[in-house]
């Protein structure tokens, strides 16, 4: 399943422990994109928030991974379930008959 999310990161803190804890996110964000969980991110400029393009087989699976994330006590989701639209571009074109 896809799910289109929102993260908007609330308070922190500052100076080292803000530092750790900004790294240990980077670096389970990695490894969730490794295991194929994060496929894309994009930050929203100006603002401490993002919106990514999750996949999991559930959406309890989408929570244990959410939850995982070092900054979740600090984040504020809101999660959108994808579902596949007929007139997407990038969906195979449907075989046509011989003539």
């Amino acid at each position: 399943m896809d799910f289109l999310v929102h993260m908007e990161v609330g308070s922190i803190g500052t100076g080292e422990d803000a530092n750790r804890l900004l790294k240990q996110e980077a670096d389970r964000a990695q490894e969730l994109a490794e295991m194929g969980h994060l496929r894309r991110l994009w930050r929203v400029p100006g603002r401490r928030e993002n919106w990514g393009i999750w996949t999991t087989k559930s959406i309890d699976e989408l929570h244990a991974v959410l939850s995982s994330l070092p900054l979740y006590p600090a984040l504020h989701i809101t999660v959108h379930p994808l579902a596949t639209h007929p007139n997407d571009p990038n969906l195979p074109l449907p075989a046509k008959g011989k003539d």
